[in-house]
């Protein structure tokens, strides 16, 4: 039986005066942002349930009304990290789309920042303090937030579009460039960025879009000529990307790429996180163009794969993949609107060879409704929490399981987790939300519009 070490109510100051919809978490800065039925959002810094007393003082930032999706968006340099929380919203009567970036500061307040981007169909709008897209809102947008990279889905439009963000001079000032637009054939019922893919949720299934493809972009054939034209001067730089295009032990991968030298106070050009220009000395290389990377959903190009919940071959009905959570060490759990989890694994290609992507159905006795976890690449063993929607939330441990040899070791890996989800938390309301704080402590959003935080042991 679990053992509820701590349980109490999270009592916010200043207290939401509207009704909660819908919850985000950001594990790195503790921030909590509840968005609210009015459409607007609450933000605040640095949650600590359990930390007497359990009233949250900081200071609370207010995201006014109208926001169609959100997400948090971790920059990575060198040497610093910052927290993004990113809004979507639609412009003119949905004519275009306002992304408004507010960055975590020092001093634990979240405020706007003023974005640098330079492509046609991309404005920094100095009245609204935001970036117009130029494309229509439509009904719906989804969006989703990795580390230097997020990607947002419109329901209208048919389309998936890949931006890079990376951090531009000392201040508080981000730069933004769209890397890749996706069409799409089929709908898509959730979207996920996660170290090194991009997953997109469709019907019967999941499609694994490798994402270095996707952020690298292209370069034009004005700056292959003047490359060209420059090979006999130039020089190869290492340069981390701390995007986890293709993780290494701390996250990072290494590109080698060519530049110019340079003396005096002329400029150099080099690629971060694929396609981000860093720009070095005081004037910019105009002649520098990187295009977007444009593909299709059904591409079977750059390593696409669509992974099916049933191997065979005969469609058994019109499952919708609803939710997709990163784990860890390559692995996904997905959520699919019949109630029923998988597990998703991708394999790490060798230079040369192919993605390998196994789906395997976990065995459970409940129909899924909430599905929380914590991804953590640090152990082989992770926590997950779900719930049928009602009054029960169960803690269930994921191990790195190997890939089965047969039929029957998949069985027996099925029935190890089913019998690992043992633990279960009763709760006084009706579950809308749960949101994972740690490993072994979590937040749970009640239909009565109360918030809980449980730790167990």
């Amino acid at each position: 039986m679990v053992v509820i070490t701590q349980a109490r109510q999270l009592r916010l100051s200043p207290p939401p005066t509207t009704t909660i919809s819908s919850t985000l978490y950001d594990p790195t800065s503790l921030s909590l942002a509840l968005m609210h039925s009015d459409f607007s959002f609450s933000l605040y810094p640095s949650i600590s349930p359990f930390s007497p007393p359990s009233l949250h003082s900081a200071t609370t930032t207010v995201v006014s009304p109208p926001s169609s999706s959100a997400t948090f968006l971790r920059l990575r340099s060198t040497d610093m990290s910052r927290v993004i929380f990113l809004v979507s919203s639609p412009n003119l009567v949905g004519s275009s789309i306002l992304l408004r970036f507010y960055i975590l500061r020092p001093d634990n307040q979240f405020a706007r920042v003023r974005v640098i981007c330079n492509q046609s169909d991309l404005s920094f709008d100095e009245r609204k303090l935001g970036v117009l897209f130029r494309v229509n809102h439509g009904v719906s947008i989804k969006l989703a937030g990795s580390i230097n990279v997020f990607a947002m889905y419109s329901v209208s439009n048919r389309k998936v579009w890949v931006f890079a963000v990376k951090l531009a001079g000392e201040g508080d000032n981000v730069k933004l460039m769209k890397t890749a637009v996706i069409d799409c054939d089929s709908p898509v019922f959730s979207i996920s960025v996660s170290i090194g893919f991009l997953i997109l949720g469709e019907e019967n299934g999941v499609r694994v879009f490798p994402l270095r493809p996707l952020v690298k972009g292209r370069i034009s054939k004005d700056r292959r000529r003047d490359a060209n034209k420059k090979s006999d001067k130039s020089e190869v730089q290492k340069i981390k990307l701390l995007n986890g295009l293709t993780a290494e032990t701390n996250g990072s991968t290494i590109l080698y790429v060519n530049s110019a030298k340079v003396t005096g106070n002329s400029s150099k050009t080099i690629n971060v996180n694929g396609n981000i220009e860093e720009k070095i000395g005081k004037h910019s290389d105009t002649s520098a163009r990187l295009k977007c990377v444009k593909t299709r959903q059904n591409s079977k190009e750059g390593g696409v794969r669509f992974v099916a919940f049933n191997s065979s071959k005969v469609r058994l009905g019109s499952k919708k993949a609803i939710s997709v959570h990163f784990l860890g060490h390559n692995k996904f759990l997905i959520l699919d609107s019949d109630g029923e989890l998988y597990l998703l694994s991708i394999s790490n290609p060798s230079s040369g060879s192919e993605t390998i992507c196994e789906m395997k159905k976990l065995t459970l006795t409940m129909k899924v409704q909430n599905l929380a976890v914590l991804p953590d690449d640090s152990t082989r063993a992770q926590t997950v929490w779900v719930s049928d929607g009602n009054y029960t939330i169960h803690a269930m441990v994921v191990s790195d399981m190997e890939s089965p040899e047969n039929e029957n070791d998949t069985k027996n890996n099925e029935e190890t987790i089913q019998h690992s989800a043992t633990e279960a938390i009763f709760t006084s309301e009706k579950i809308q939300e749960i949101i994972p704080l740690a490993s072994n402590a979590i937040l749970l959003l009640g239909q009565a519009n109360n918030i809980f935080a449980y730790a167990i042991s």
